[in-house]
């Protein structure tokens, strides 16, 4: 209708009146979000960009340094091992995310798209509600759980009869890291259900009708059909989830405070940002903006290399058209 009015005005010669109140309306609603994205995004990353070609003391470091920072960062060993070492933890957290949060995901929405309407709004809203719930609440209570001394799953283990069972998980260097990924996979594993589920129910009817019809079992359908048409979703999810990882901070600092204890066990970028830019990293013993500037750029770079690369490999698989 719209298509055959415009035609109708510029056959009478109104094109132009037609067209300029459009261009107006599309300027109205982009320029306040083009606004917003300028100062809470766009002008923050170009000035840490800034920032780390320079150093000094302070939140505006005033001495330009080129890319002296960046050298420090990489081979200097009061920086290097901290940063490479909060690096290889980063990854772990990421894998492990994947690992246990999405293929968790990807079963719970596999299970609530066969279950009836009322039994999946319910579910549904079981499985996202630690989603809802506050990173420093979420910490607080699965510190009390993990206690060593007086903790819940402690006397669960030993309500049962099995003591050993416990560990002092968030003490022991070969388990922190991987305690705090499962309790922010508990935490966030509605996120990718919910995306995995809305990609699944909009899988044609149509499609696993004709499966069932030649023969296919359950699991043949869900492996053959499901899972392929899900590729693209799955895609979106696993870049979400590298991006939100390799951000992340508040899990790390709520559970185990900003040094990522024991011995650096749990760093992260997160934390290591925190600590060279705003609380002082030891021996230091005070920020330095530029460094850490550095390290925000480092992390954007690899944060936009991974999703170039997903961008880049979905065009070649023809990914481009999600379920969703």
């Amino acid at each position: 209708m719209m298509a055959v009015l415009e035609q109708s005005l510029r056959a009478l010669g109104f094109a132009g009146d037609w067209q300029a109140p459009r261009r107006r309306a599309w300027a109205l609603f982009l320029i306040p979000a083009l606004v917003v994205y300028t100062i809470f995004m766009a002008y923050p990353l170009l000035n840490s960009l800034r920032l780390s070609f320079y150093t000094g003391v302070g939140l505006r470091p005033t001495e330009f340094v080129g890319l002296q920072n960046y050298e420090q960062l990489l081979t200097n060993p009061l920086w290097k091992d901290r940063f490479f070492n909060a690096l290889g933890n980063t990854f772990i957290f990421f894998g492990i995310h994947m690992a246990v949060q999405n293929t968790l995901g990807l079963l719970f929405a596999t299970l609530l798209a066969q279950t009836t309407l009322f039994a999946r709004n319910l579910y549904r809203s079981v499985i996202f509600i630690p989603a809802t719930m506050s990173v420093l609440l979420t910490a607080f209570l699965w510190r009390l759980i993990l206690n060593p001394r007086w903790g819940m799953l402690k006397a669960l283990f030993e309500e049962i009869g099995h003591p050993e069972w416990f560990h002092s998980w968030l003490g022991d260097e070969k388990w922190a890291l991987v305690a705090v990924s499962l309790v922010s996979s508990w935490q966030w594993v509605g996120l990718p259900t919910m995306m995995f589920l809305a990609g699944l129910i909009n899988i044609p009817d149509e499609l696993t009708e004709a499966a069932r019809v030649d023969g296919a079992s359950a699991f043949q359908i869900w492996l053959r059909i499901k899972l392929p048409l899900l590729r693209p979703v799955i895609g979106i999810v696993a870049i979400l989830t590298f991006i939100g990882n390799f951000n992340a901070f508040d899990v790390v600092y709520a559970m185990m405070g900003a040094n990522g204890p024991p011995n650096y066990s749990t760093d992260i970028l997160g934390t290591f940002f925190y600590r060279t830019a705003i609380a002082g990293e030891h021996p230091v013993a005070r920020p330095d903006m530029g460094i850490g500037a550095a390290v925000a750029t480092v992390t954007f770079v690899i944060l936009m290399s991974g999703v170039v690369l997903w961008l880049l490999w979905s065009r070649g698989k023809g990914d481009e058209g999600a379920v969703l």
